[in-house]
C-alpha cells in the first residue's frame, strides 16, 4: 500500500513538474525591458509604443488645455460677478430680462469649440475603430477570472493565470509586478499589426494595455476587435477594466513584444507544444 501510494505521489510530482515545464517551454527566454507597468506616485501616462496611444495622449492633452482654460474663464466670471453684483455693491439690481447678443455668444461658443474637438477627436477614434488586415490574428476569451488566447492561423492556444508572489522570481519578474505578471505570457514581433478578436466566456470582461492605448469589452456571445502595432521590443502590462465578478483585480494581462527571430522560434515551440 506504501509503495502504491508513493507511486501516485510520484507520479502526480512528476506530472506537475513536466506540465510546469511545458508551460514555460511556450515563454521567451530573452531579457526585456519593462516598459508598461504602472509606477509609483505615478500621474501621467505610460510611455506610448503605438501610434494610437500617441494620438489619444496628443488629444488628451488639447482637451486639458481646453477645458482648463473654460475652467478658469468662468471661475474668473463667477469671482467677478460676486464682487460687482452682491448686495453691497448694487442694492438695486438690473430689471432686464435678455441680452441677445450675450445669448447668442454662449450658445455659439460652445458649438464652435464642440465642433473643433471633434474635428480632432474624430479621426483618432475612427482610426482605432477602423480594424486593418492584420499580420497576427488571436483571439481573446475573458473567463471569470482568466484569459484564454488563441493564435488563429497558428494553432496555438493556451490560458493564462496570475502568478502568485513566490512564483514571480521562477518566471524571472520582480516582486512589485505582483497583480500583474501572468504565468502565459501573449508573444508578439515588434512592427507588426496586431489585430485581437474579444469575447467573453461567462460575463463582461475588459481587456486594456495602457501603453498600446487599447481598451476593449469581451461580451459574451459577441466578437469585438481591437489592433495595434508595438514599435518597441519590452514587457507590457495590462487588467482586465471591467467589473467581473470578486476576483475581476486577479485576471492581469502581459504581453511581450520581441523582434522577428525570437517570435518564429517561440511559434515553432508553442507549436510543438500544442501538438501542430
Amino acid at each position: 500500500m506504501r509503495v502504491s501510494n508513493f507511486a501516485k505521489t510520484a507520479w502526480t510530482t512528476m506530472g506537475l513538474i513536466l506540465a510546469g515545464a511545458a508551460a514555460r517551454a511556450q515563454d521567451v527566454n530573452v531579457e526585456l525591458p519593462v516598459i508598461g507597468a504602472p509606477h509609483a506616485n505615478g500621474i501621467s501616462f505610460q510611455e506610448a509604443v503605438t501610434s494610437i496611444a500617441r494620438d489619444v495622449h496628443w488629444l488628451d492633452g488639447m482637451l486639458l488645455w481646453i477645458i482648463t482654460a473654460i475652467v478658469l474663464f468662468v471661475s474668473g466670471l463667477m469671482i467677478w460677478t460676486f464682487w460687482k453684483f452682491n448686495h453691497k455693491t448694487n442694492p438695486k439690481p438690473s430689471g432686464f430680462t435678455h441680452n441677445s447678443p450675450l445669448e447668442i455668444t454662449w450658445t455659439v461658443v460652445p458649438i464652435v469649440i464642440l465642433v473643433f474637438i471633434g474635428a480632432f477627436s474624430l479621426p483618432v477614434l475612427f482610426n482605432q475603430q477602423e480594424i486593418p488586415e492584420g499580420d497576427i490574428t488571436i483571439k481573446v476569451t475573458g473567463y471569470q477570472w482568466y484569459w484564454g488566447y488563441e493564435y488563429v492561423d497558428e494553432g496555438v492556444a493556451f490560458e493564462s493565470f496570475m502568478l502568485a508572489p513566490e512564483e514571480l522570481a521562477d518566471f524571472g519578474y520582480t516582486d512589485d509586478l505582483y497583480k500583474l505578471a501572468t504565468d502565459q505570457a501573449i508573444i508578439l514581433p515588434v512592427g507588426k499589426t496586431i489585430v485581437m478578436q474579444l469575447t467573453g466566456a461567462d460575463v463582461i470582461h475588459s481587456w486594456t494595455v495602457p501603453a498600446f492605448g487599447v481598451k476593449q469589452d469581451a461580451v459574451p456571445g459577441r466578437l469585438a476587435q481591437l489592433w495595434f502595432n508595438a514599435e518597441k521590443e519590452g514587457i507590457y502590462f495590462g487588467q482586465c477594466s471591467e467589473l467581473c465578478g470578486k476576483d475581476h483585480a486577479f485576471m492581469p494581462i502581459t504581453v511581450k513584444v520581441v523582434s522577428q527571430e525570437v517570435y518564429d522560434a517561440w511559434l515553432v515551440e508553442a507549436k510543438v507544444q500544442n501538438g501542430v
